[in-house]
């Protein structure tokens, strides 16, 4: 039943969220390239505009965007959850088993695998609903930008190199840029931290049984995923880092990101 059902939400993942999104106020787009021509277009608007909020074109791009990224994140929570549990079945059975071991441990590992890439989904998709707007920013620069779209890129660079400077002024339009950016960021870096908080406590107590145990398959596992629990807190941890620093001061990494860096 588990296995049906993470087989079940995996393939939600990756259809649901689209309809889901379009579904919840009645608008959508019918794939990604519709919506970056969409996001192209109300940008440059936005831009040549000045001002400090979305026009409406760019606004329903941004709620499409967030909507997306809540049905992400609640898919993959659910998922994560299913497999934690079919872990924890087939890690049990494989301690408990005699001639079976070999399946069961590969599956455990299988499981254990796809759990944390479904953290990982999780930890980007509630990143991009906080800051929908910030994770939309790839879809401009990821291509060979042309026309308008093309001239607007080349002048917020030039805006973001003078607002770096001695006395440099930032519009309304790009501190709002700036901001979610920062946003994006400081979101990851919260995340990232929870997360650590988290596996350090996991590692602490699997450690703590891995002591107590003689030898054995259960020494094997506890060890196992104690020393996971480590390196995956020592990551978090980089990660948080990392993002806590350009939140702190994100005009470089935006330029770097406007520059194709990122």
């Amino acid at each position: 039943m588990l296995v049906v059902a993470a087989v079940g939400l995996g393939a939600a993942f990756v259809v649901a969220p689209r309809t889901l999104a379009a579904g919840w106020a009645g608008g959508g787009f019918a794939d990604e390239r519709e919506l970056g021509d969409a996001l192209g277009e109300a940008f440059v608007g936005y831009w040549a505009s000045g001002a400090g909020d979305f026009p409406p074109g760019l606004q329903g791009v941004v709620d499409y965007w967030f909507r997306y990224h809540v049905a992400k994140a609640v898919i993959a929570a659910i998922l994560l959850i299913v497999l934690v549990a079919l872990g924890v079945l087939l890690w049990r059975a494989f301690l408990e088993a005699g001639g079976r071991r070999g399946v069961l441990g590969a599956g455990g590992v299988l499981v254990t695998m796809c759990a944390l890439f479904s953290l990982m989904l999780v930890m980007a998709n509630v990143q991009g609903a906080i800051a929908p707007f910030a994770s939309l920013l790839p879809m401009l620069t990821g291509g060979a930008a042309e026309g308008e779209l093309a001239d607007t890129l080349d002048e917020i660079r030039q805006r973001l190199a003078e607002s770096l400077g001695a006395g440099g002024q930032a519009t309304p339009a790009l501190e709002l840029i700036i901001g979610d950016f920062a946003r994006y960021h400081v979101a990851m870096a919260v995340i990232a931290r929870v997360s650590a908080v988290v596996f350090v406590g996991m590692s602490a107590v699997l450690w703590k049984r891995f002591a107590v145990k003689d030898s054995g398959r259960a020494r094997w596992v506890l060890g196992s995923f104690g020393g996971l629990s480590v390196v995956l807190s020592l990551a978090l941890i980089v990660i948080a880092v990392a993002n806590t620093s350009t939140a702190a001061d994100p005009g470089p990494a935006l330029v770097a990101f406007f520059d194709g860096g990122w």
